[in-house]
């Protein structure tokens, strides 16, 4: 079998951030002939307007994502909780990888969402504006690879989150799903 490609999308553009991190974490738990890329440059890409969404004028940050979203056998997303709802840089993703409306690279893609914050609520709403934003988008939303990570701001307070076992072991199920989802699509 080819190489599977999963494209991770981090919701939060800090380079430190425990999104991030968890990100890199379920990059480490990648099964052989599974690789799992995280997304650069989210911060580069202009809001999506439709003025700009024209041939020939296309950012060139976002013609880049919806090349790579294009080329992704599924998507993981990772979703921090900004004032209760999705970050606007990951919203911006779906947006642009959604166009033209029903043709966008996102459309029919595997797609999971991990959901992580400093509350106890673990981003759950954040989470669910995401799958909703990716489901009225045109991916495939693969909720039994949905994972929640409450309080990080204590439980990953001293170690990345791949020295947590229970954290890899929770991701590489998530891995697991998208994967196995990614799959039966692509062979479908």
């Amino acid at each position: 079998m080819s190489q599977t490609r999963i494209l991770a999308l981090v919701g939060s553009l800090r380079s430190a951030s425990i999104n991030r991190q968890l990100a890199e974490a379920a990059a480490q738990t990648a099964p052989e002939g599974v690789e799992i890329d995280i997304y650069a440059g989210l911060g580069d890409i202009p809001f999506y307007n439709e003025d700009i969404d024209v041939p020939g004028e296309i950012p060139a940050a976002a013609q880049a994502l919806r090349d790579a979203v294009a080329a992704a056998d599924g998507l993981l997303l990772f979703a921090p909780e900004y004032n209760g709802t999705i970050p606007a840089a990951l919203k911006n993703v779906i947006d642009w990888a959604s166009r033209p409306f029903g043709a966008g690279s996102i459309k029919d893609k595997a797609a999971a969402v991990v959901s992580a914050s400093i509350s106890q609520n673990a981003a759950k709403w954040s989470h669910a504006d995401t799958v909703k934003a990716l489901g009225v988008a045109g991916a495939k939303v693969v909720e039994s690879a949905h994972l929640h990570f409450g309080t990080i701001g204590q439980r990953f307070a001293e170690a990345h989150p791949r020295e947590d076992a229970e954290a890899l072991t929770a991701l590489a199920a998530t891995v697991h799903e998208l994967v196995e989802a990614t799959r039966a699509a692509v062979n479908a």
